[in-house]
């Protein structure tokens, strides 16, 4: 029996029922372009609407979690809508260029961001960066008393005060981070800890830090970026960000991206919104426009104030490039100790 392609696996193991829906838009067409976002509605579609006024291209967005639109890609093949992939994490994006689905990007457009922030093999290029950030309650902690790794969380201390977004695919990202740098058994033995500490489940990472400012939990495992969301919802919540010490899995630094679906006939109008995601006017967006605060990536543009130097932030020693080939067996581990079952 051959072996499925390993995104319609991905869907499989997100228990998602995916119907390709090739022929009933056109995406080759100039002027026009479909865009499948991981990335929440909430915090880009302020970015496409820029884009829009300022191309005159139309742009039609399917919004959904990153993991389950590289299944529907994968699954929809040639058939496929989609023009672009815009990604919550170099993991999903990874899965897809793995598969051959996406375009190399011109050598002018890999130079604008570090090599350390890119597909080594130019299918897929980020957009704005993300710490992982340990959150947690400054009305019953002091940062003194967190933990300075990820390891220390799966202490008995932390029993019902946990929370994390288990099928978000940052959390996923950081999983497959730590299965690259630790070993998996290592890996097995914390989320085994951490279960054993009754975690709560939530599905995004802005509801995380709500139950930090609501009392419900103390510490969440989330994305540095989302603590500036809750703050414009809740200028006074009682939460902040924990940066965890450089080389901790805990400390991963990821990159929400952009990839161009190969042989869709619509290149140049693709080639024109990622040229736009990478201009000065895209990667201020993060940094003076946007309610969230993610890095930009490209030189000359600075981060919002009051964000660690992202030169000085140190995850774990691996390539992001690396992340798509173990998102498959990252889920089905999730999956096994019912962290996404």
């Amino acid at each position: 029996m051959p072996r499925r392609p390993p995104c319609i696996l991905i869907a499989a193991l997100l228990g998602l029922t995916l119907s390709g829906c090739g022929g009933d838009s056109d995406a080759g067409g100039n002027g026009r372009l479909t865009v499948y976002s991981g990335r929440e509605e909430e915090i880009v579609e302020p970015l496409f609407q820029r884009f829009e006024r300022q191309s005159r291209i139309d742009v039609e967005v399917r919004y959904g979690e990153s993991a389950e639109l590289a299944a529907t890609i994968s699954e929809e093949g040639e058939q496929s809508p989609a023009d672009v992939f815009f990604a919550q994490d170099a993991g999903t994006l990874g899965a897809v260029a793995r598969e051959g689905l996406l375009e190399r990007l011109p050598a002018e457009t890999l130079a604008r961001v570090d090599p350390r922030f890119r597909d080594p093999d130019g299918r897929w290029i980020g957009t704005s960066g993300r710490a992982r950030v340990v959150a947690y309650s400054t009305d019953e902690l002091t940062e003194d008393e967190l933990p300075a790794s990820i390891w220390g969380y799966t202490d008995p201390r932390w029993k019902g005060k946990i929370g994390l977004p288990p099928t978000n695919a940052s959390f996923q990202a950081f999983v497959s981070a730590m299965r690259l740098s630790e070993g998996e058994a290592r890996t097995r033995t914390w989320l085994e800890g951490i279960k054993a500490n009754k975690p709560k489940f939530y599905e995004k990472n802005l509801p995380v830090l709500e139950a930090i400012a609501s009392g419900e939990i103390e510490v969440g495992f989330v994305n540095h970026y989302y603590l500036y969301l809750l703050k414009e919802e809740q200028p006074s919540a009682p939460v902040a960000n924990h940066f965890l010490r450089a080389g901790d899995p805990g400390a991963l630094v990821n990159v929400a991206g952009v990839g161009i679906l190969e042989g869709r006939g619509n290149t140049e109008d693709a080639q024109e919104l990622v040229d736009f995601l990478l201009s000065t006017e895209g990667q201020r967006f993060y940094a003076t426009t946007a309610e969230e605060a993610e890095y930009p990536l490209v030189g000359g543009v600075k981060p919002r104030k009051g964000l660690p130097p992202l030169s000085e932030l140190s995850g774990p020693d691996v390539r992001l490039g690396e992340l798509g080939r173990e998102l498959e067996s990252t889920l089905e581990l999730l999956n096994e100790l019912g962290y996404t079952s």
